[in-house]
């Protein structure tokens, strides 16, 4: 069971975003992320008329390692390790380290 998943809300812990908080846009492999608003490059963009793109400086989201990014606890409001439990009726589920809070219900 993936500990991060699309979706969550997440923490970047180390690099030039950190501190930065924003939504796992998707899982690019096994090891890296895309968070939203953590990461902006600039990507110098040439035309192509035959796919309608228009050339320029855009701003892009690249993909952040996912030892670099932590789930947010909003009881705690930092960031969380996360943990695998079996509950009773046979489901895995994940679970906060710090004060034991299950995050899929």
């Amino acid at each position: 069971m993936k500990k991060i998943r699309k979706g969550d809300d997440v923490i970047v812990k180390t690099g030039r975003d950190r501190g930065k908080r924003g939504t796992v846009l998707r899982i690019v492999d096994a090891d890296h992320v895309l968070v939203e608003g953590a990461n902006r490059v600039k990507k110098h963009q040439r035309p192509n008329p035959m796919k309608g793109i228009t050339g320029g400086i855009t701003d892009k989201e690249m993909p952040l390692h996912i030892s670099n990014v932590a789930l947010y606890n909003p009881g705690t409001r930092k960031a969380d390790r996360v943990g695998v439990r079996v509950l009773e009726d046979g489901r895995r589920v994940r679970y906060f380290k710090s004060n034991g809070e299950v995050i899929d219900v």
